[in-house]
C-alpha cells in the first residue's frame, strides 16, 4: 500500500498526467464529433445526388463503432502510452528512481504497481470516453447516417469493453519498454512508430510480409477491437487478445529482469 501512495503521489502531484488527460478527453470526443458530422454530411450529399438523379459515383460514409471510437482506441490510447512511459522514464532521468529502489527495494513491486495504477486510471479513462465518443458520433451523424451505430451484438459491444482492455494492456506495455529504454526520447519514439508505421511497413514486402503480419502485436490487437485491416489471422479475435497480451507480459518480465540486474 506504500507503494502505491508513493506512485499516486507521483501522478497526481505533476502536470504531466493532467494535460495528457486533457489531450485524451479532446481527440476522444473530437475525433468521434468529426466522424459523425462527417458521415452525415456525405449521406447528404449521396442522398441530394440521388433526389436530382444524378449519379454520385460514391457510397456514402456509414461509421461504424470502431469508426466512432477510433479516437480513443487510436490516438487517445498512443498518448497513455506516452504517459505511462514517461511516468518510468522521468524518474531515470532526475535520478528520482534511486531513491525510489533506495525506499522500496522490491523494484518489481514499484514497476508493477506504477504500471498497474496507470493501467487502471487508463482503463477507467478510455471506458467512459469510449461511451461517450460513441454517443457523440451517434448524435452528428443523425438517424440516417448513424444507422450503422448501434449497441447490438457480441461484437459490437467488444468495440466499447475491448478498449480499456487494450488500454490498460498498453499501459502496462509502456512501463515494460521505458523501464527497458531509460531515454524518454527512445521509448515514446518506439511506442509511436510501432503501431502507427513499422508493423504497416510489412505491406511493403509482398507474400512474407503478408505471412508475418498476422503475427503482429499491434495488428492482433486492432483484431480484438473490430478492425482487422483485411489481414487473415489463424485465430479468432479472443486468440488475438491472447496473443497480444501474451507479448505485453514477454516485455514487461523482460522489464523487470532487466531492471533487477543492472545498476539504477
Amino acid at each position: 500500500m506504500s507503494v502505491l501512495a508513493a506512485e499516486r503521489i507521483k501522478l497526481t502531484s505533476t502536470k504531466s498526467p493532467w494535460w495528457c488527460t486533457v489531450i485524451i478527453v479532446v481527440l476522444g470526443l473530437g475525433i468521434g464529433a468529426v466522424i459523425g458530422i462527417t458521415a452525415k454530411s456525405s449521406f447528404s450529399s449521396f442522398q441530394n445526388d440521388v433526389t436530382s438523379g444524378e449519379n454520385p459515383g460514391f457510397e456514402p460514409f456509414l461509421p461504424t463503432l470502431p469508426d466512432a471510437v477510433a479516437g480513443v482506441s487510436g490516438f487517445g490510447v498512443l498518448v497513455l502510452m506516452i504517459l505511462a512511459a514517461l511516468a518510468i522514464t522521468s524518474e531515470y532521468r532526475f535520478g528520482i528512481i534511486r531513491t525510489t529502489f533506495q525506499a522500496i527495494p522490491s523494484r518489481a513491486s514499484v514497476l508493477g504497481v506504477k504500471a498497474l495504477l496507470i493501467g487502471v486510471f487508463g482503463a477507467v479513462l478510455s471506458f467512459v470516453l469510449t461511451l461517450g465518443a460513441f454517443y457523440v458520433a451517434k448524435a452528428f451523424a443523425g438517424p440516417d447516417a448513424g444507422s450503422a451505430l448501434v449497441l447490438e451484438g457480441g461484437e459490437a459491444w467488444r468495440a466499447i469493453y475491448g478498449v480499456p482492455i487494450y488500454a490498460f494492456l498498453c499501459v502496462v506495455l509502456a512501463v515494460g519498454v521505458g523501464a527497458l529504454l531509460r531515454q524518454s526520447a527512445a521509448a515514446v519514439a518506439l511506442l509511436l512508430l510501432w503501431p502507427l508505421l513499422i508493423e504497416s511497413l510489412f505491406n511493403l514486402f509482398g507474400s512474407v510480409g503478408r505471412e508475418i503480419m498476422p503475427f503482429l502485436p499491434f495488428m492482433n490487437a486492432n483484431n480484438f477491437l473490430g478492425s482487422p485491416g483485411g489481414v487473415e489471422y489463424h485465430w479468432g479475435p479472443w486468440g488475438s487478445l491472447a496473443y497480444f497480451a501474451a507479448f505485453v507480459v514477454v516485455i514487461f518480465g523482460a522489464a523487470v529482469v532487466v531492471v533487477n540486474k543492472r545498476d539504477a
